[in-house]
């Protein structure tokens, strides 16, 4: 394994930090190294590999479309993407989708298209942006503009213009900046590398009654807490209310990299033919995965299931948290749980030690562990996690 990580680092420009591990394949909610060692995997590609591995249906899927063809051009229809794009608007109760291939470009789609909406509709001075403190949206320039963290930034200024920065369930801190000026909101219902953090129902409330007022296009990032991840297939759907935009990406391929916005249709019509596109958009085979995770997580049964191992997951950490001090909270929405840790623990040092006994861990925020495994992950494993994170925790 040394041989082939020392390679890696000659190789790769040196964003990533790895770990010293190369993962070889998976099988169910587990995956295995080039070594033979097994590791219980509560990390899923950072809430990506939402089925797990090894799901047949998204193997057959992925098989089939691969004995047909690969890609086409935009220029035409395909059939996988049609069949995928109709159950995302029945999903979501929203109206017209455009595919990309990652979460940034979703952010990135959804802030064109807010601005392209506004001047169809005659609102031309509306042209900035209001985000969240602590927020993540990406690594593109626009996205982490919108981005609400100092520490991503770094080194990238002069940034993309226009865009402010209110606290996430503070409704009065955002009316404050609102002006005639102000195009879009965007708010991820749960703040993810802010650090499992879930929005308050009142804020979401008033976020939706605040942009009708104010013809304020609002735009949920739900990259990494949408697609069942919460319970429901769309994170807002805990919430009782719509976006104009909603983001997706991460989960909605279970590995394949895709990703997409879904709008209503006042919102959509900002988007003419030529306004935006994605070479690789609405590819056959990725939307051909999209389908499978459309038709398995979007089952009210498995989403059930999700809501329920969730809260199991939930009550676990939260016994965890009870027992040792430097615990300070557990915060979290389904199968996306943060365990809150005083500033002064090494949270990484305990990812290591987790990942020497067979478990993957990621951090998010200043103090959390995040657990975000798999949705097909089962009660025993979430059991298993626990005894290797005690086992850790009793040692501090």
């Amino acid at each position: 394994m040394s041989t082939l990580i020392e390679q890696g680092k000659n190789s790769f420009m040196t964003n990533y930090k790895q770990f010293d591990i190369v993962i070889d394949h998976g099988e169910g909610n587990y995956v295995y190294d080039i070594d033979g060692k097994k590791y219980l995997d509560f990390v899923a590609g950072i809430a990506t590999n939402s089925l797990g591995y090894g799901n047949q249906a998204l193997k057959d899927a992925l098989h089939a479309q691969v004995d047909k063809f690969l890609h086409c051009s935009n220029l035409y229809w395909n059939e996988p993407s049609i069949h995928a794009a109709t159950k995302m608007v029945a999903l979501s109760g929203l109206d017209k989708v455009f595919f990309c291939n990652s979460g940034a470009e979703s952010i990135e789609a959804s802030m064109k298209l807010a601005r392209k909406a506004q001047k169809a509709n005659g609102n031309d001075e509306k042209t900035e942006y209001i985000s969240m403190m602590d927020s993540f949206h990406g690594r593109t320039f626009a996205a982490i503009t919108a981005t609400g963290q100092l520490k991503y930034q770094k080194g990238l200024n002069p940034l993309f213009p226009g865009v402010s920065y209110g606290k996430f369930n503070d409704i009065e801190s955002i009316k404050a900046l609102v002006t005639d000026k102000t195009c879009a909101i965007m708010v991820e219902p749960v703040q993810g590398e802010g650090g499992i953090k879930p929005a308050e129902q009142s804020f979401m409330t008033e976020l939706r009654t605040l942009c009708d007022e104010k013809e304020i296009i609002l735009i949920f990032d739900e990259v990494q807490c949408g697609i069942g991840r919460t319970g429901q297939f769309f994170a807002y759907q805990n919430y009782g209310i719509k976006p104009d935009i909603v983001c997706l990406a991460k989960g909605l391929g279970s590995g394949v990299p895709i990703g997409a916005i879904i709008a209503n249709e006042k919102t959509a019509k900002g988007f003419q033919p030529g306004d935006h596109a994605a070479t690789f958009g609405s590819n056959p085979l990725v939307t051909s995965a999209a389908s499978v995770v459309l038709d398995v997580i979007g089952d009210d049964e498995f989403l059930a299931d999700v809501t329920d191992k969730g809260m199991y997951l939930s009550e676990k950490l939260h016994a965890l948290e009870i027992k040792h001090d430097f615990l300070t909270g557990v915060r979290g929405l389904g199968l996306m749980q943060g365990l809150v840790f005083d500033l002064k623990i090494d949270r990484l040092g305990i990812v290591m030690q987790a990942m020497e006994k067979g478990l993957l861990l990621v951090t998010a925020g200043s103090d959390v562990i995040r657990f975000v495994p798999p949705l097909t992950i089962k009660k025993e494993e979430i059991d298993e996690c626990m005894t290797i994170l005690e086992d850790i925790l009793s040692e501090l």
